[in-house]
């Protein structure tokens, strides 16, 4: 039988702590060593010339480079070798070397001639993916991407067979537009037997969900009907106890006035594993959705978030006003809308110059997002005329002026 007509035989090799032998210090080289790195790999490169990234790897000292030209013998006592460099005849001799020692060897030069090859890898969450296609490596890499893409958001579903621990995760699912959750938020909903979702997240996320999936309405409407905090910590307490795959689904990011940490706290002292999933926050999306950058060199070094939910004058207020005044920076207000009044009179007050510029932005990232600009001497008649209503982002500094939708409302997206 041809040995070329046969087709590889698949095995995942467990490196860790056993030699394994680079020739060549190149691209093809630089590209392979991280996953040996990762996988533990006692590295041994001979090559009298390597990539500066391949040269950082060993003074990092995640290989042993010896820089010389390969020689007989090199590939004792390895258990696996890459043969990579732009020496033709020291490739085949090395080649020759582990043939005659039953070293399994990867050849770039040659395919043909190697022993083995490497298949497209990629790793999700645990799991390897490797892929090989033959003599078509371009197919390999393909379908490798397309079963990593679908692991990693949710669209190619692999539920866990072996028993899992109970947990909750806080996922942030980003300023409103579905596409703009993380892949790991994304496919952590994908294997969710509960979700308790806010009104702010990425609702159209919700139809995907399989039939079997519980979702629990936590929404907190301005002024209207709200599940009480104590209720959504209840709930995420009880379900994760029952066994279920809980995902706390809220919009933004967890931690940034999400109250994220009074339900990893809550969860914690229940005895709940927690995993939080960072998430785009709404302070930065939904101003770079709008054409806004909160910094901009030459016009503002340093951008400050606040939370516009009680009036400066307020007692419960924590924030202090006088000294944002005094900032020539960027100021994002969230949950600001119906106190953009006092903010705009206090921030004045405070000697930040009426003529400021202001940008607000209503529903950031979605089909209904628009602009409405203004300076703070005009932002809350501005607001009112045009019937702003939250969920707003409200920019002010000079960076509002920057960039083609300075000025003007902006169109919304679809």
């Amino acid at each position: 039988m041809d040995r070329q007509d046969v087709s590889a035989y698949p095995v995942g090799l467990r490196l860790a702590g056993r030699r394994v032998v680079v020739v060549g210090g190149g691209q093809v080289a630089q590209r392979r060593l991280p996953a040996l790195v990762s996988a533990g790999a006692d590295i041994v490169l001979v090559s009298p010339s390597v990539t500066p990234s391949v040269e950082a790897m060993a003074a990092a000292g995640e290989l042993r480079w010896e820089p010389r030209p390969y020689q007989d013998g090199d590939l004792e006592g390895s258990w696996y070798a890459l043969i990579a460099s732009t020496d033709h005849a020291a490739n085949a001799a090395a080649s020759a070397e582990a043939e005659a020692r039953r070293i399994w060897c990867v050849r770039s030069d040659d395919a043909e001639a190697a022993t083995a090859w490497t298949p497209a890898t990629g790793r999700t969450d645990g799991v390897t993916v490797a892929v090989l296609t033959g003599r078509d490596p371009r197919r390999s890499a393909a379908v490798r991407d397309a079963v990593v893409a679908g692991l990693r958001d949710g669209t190619l579903v692999a539920p866990q067979h072996r028993t899992r621990t109970a947990g909750v995760a806080l996922v942030g699912g980003g300023p409103g537009d579905p596409d703009l959750i993380t892949v790991r938020g994304r496919r952590l909903l994908a294997e969710a037997d509960v979700v308790i979702a806010d009104r702010l997240g990425p609702r159209d996320l919700l139809d995907e969900l399989p039939p079997h999936v519980e979702v629990i309405d936590a929404a907190k409407i301005p002024y209207g009907r709200a599940m009480a905090q104590e209720a959504i910590n209840t709930a995420l307490i009880e379900h994760a106890k029952a066994g279920k795959a809980v995902v706390r689904l809220k919009g933004g990011d967890p931690y940034v006035f999400g109250r994220g940490m009074e339900e990893a706290e809550a969860l914690a002292d229940a005895g709940i594993p927690v995993t939080v999933v960072p998430g785009i926050s709404s302070s930065i999306s939904v101003p770079g959705a709008a054409g806004i950058p909160v910094t901009h060199r030459g016009v503002a070094h340093e951008f400050t978030v606040v939370s516009g939910h009680v009036a400066p004058d307020d007692p419960r207020s924590l924030v202090d006003w006088s000294a944002l005044a005094r900032l020539r920076g960027t100021l994002v207000l969230l949950m600001a809308v119906e106190r953009i009044g006092s903010i705009a009179d206090t921030l004045i007050a405070g000697g930040r110059s009426a003529d400021t510029l202001v940008a607000v932005v209503q529903e950031g990232t979605t089909a209904a997002q628009r602009r409405v600009d203004a300076t703070l001497a005009t932002v809350a008649a501005q607001v009112a005329a045009e019937g702003v209503r939250p969920p707003a982002v409200i920019v002010i500094g000079d960076v509002v002026g920057v960039g083609a939708g300075a000025g003007r409302a902006v169109a919304p997206r679809g």
